[in-house]
C-alpha cells in the first residue's frame, strides 16, 4: 500500500472518531434511579443528564416546544408466554423559551417554573422527585420484578415541519437507553446510582 493511501485511510479514521465522539456527547443518559417505599405507594426519584445539539438549543430559543417522555415499566417475567407488565407509567415535561423574559419555562404534572440559562433547564427537565408509580397492592411479594427507566425526547409532539426534518437529523433523534435493574417489593429501596 502507498504511503499516500495509508495516510488518507488514517486521516478518515480520525476524522470518524473525532464525529462519532461529538455524536455520543449529546443525547440523555441516567444518572441515578432510585425507587422507595412511602407507605404503601412506591416514588421514583431519578436525574438525566441532558444534552442538545446547537440545532436543538437554537429551535428552543427560536420558540420549538421540546416534550421529554419519562417512561417506566415494571415486569415480571414469565416462562410460559409474555413478559407481565403490571406498572407502566409516563410523564411528559415541556420546554419552552419565553423571549419577553429571556426564560425557559419548564412544566410538569401541573408545576411550572423558570430557568435563565439552557443548563439551569435541561437540569430542571431531567430531575425527577416524588413520582408515584407503583401502589404496593399492584405487587405480589413472592414475585421477582424488573424495573426499567427510559427518557427521549417526544419527536410527535414537535410541529409538523420539524417532524419531518427530525426523521431525517440524528441531533433531533435524542433518547436514554433503557434502565433495568432487579427489583423486589420486600426491599425497603431500590437504588442505582
Amino acid at each position: 500500500m502507498s504511503q499516500r493511501i495509508k495516510q488518507f485511510i488514517l486521516l478518515c479514521l480520525m476524522a470518524l472518531s473525532v464525529f462519532s465522539t461529538t455524536a455520543h456527547a449529546e443525547g440523555i443518559k441516567i444518572k441515578s434511579f432510585e425507587l422507595e417505599r412511602v407507605d404503601s405507594d412506591w416514588l421514583l426519584n431519578a436525574s438525566f443528564q441532558i444534552e442538545l445539539s446547537p440545532g436543538l438549543e437554537n429551535a428552543v430559543q427560536k420558540g420549538v416546544v421540546l416534550y421529554f417522555q419519562t417512561d417506566f415499566e415494571l415486569t415480571r417475567a414469565r416462562w410460559y408466554w409474555f413478559d407481565e407488565k403490571p406498572v407502566v407509567a409516563q410523564r411528559q415535561t415541556r420546554l419552552s423559551y419565553q423571549p419577553l423574559t429571556q426564560q425557559y419555562r419548564i412544566a410538569s404534572d401541573g408545576f411550572t417554573f423558570s430557568a435563565k440559562t439552557i443548563s439551569e433547564a435541561l437540569q430542571a427537565v431531567g430531575s425527577i422527585g416524588g413520582w408515584r408509580v407503583i401502589d404496593n397492592e399492584q405487587l405480589d411479594p413472592n414475585k421477582a420484578y424488573t424495573a426499567s427507566l427510559h427518557m427521549a425526547l417526544d419527536l410527535s409532539k414537535l410541529p409538523k415541519p420539524f417532524q419531518v426534518n427530525a426523521l431525517n437529523n440524528r441531533d433531533w433523534n435524542i433518547s436514554s437507553d433503557w434502565l433495568r435493574i432487579p427489583f423486589s417489593p420486600n426491599g425497603a429501596t431500590l437504588v442505582k446510582r
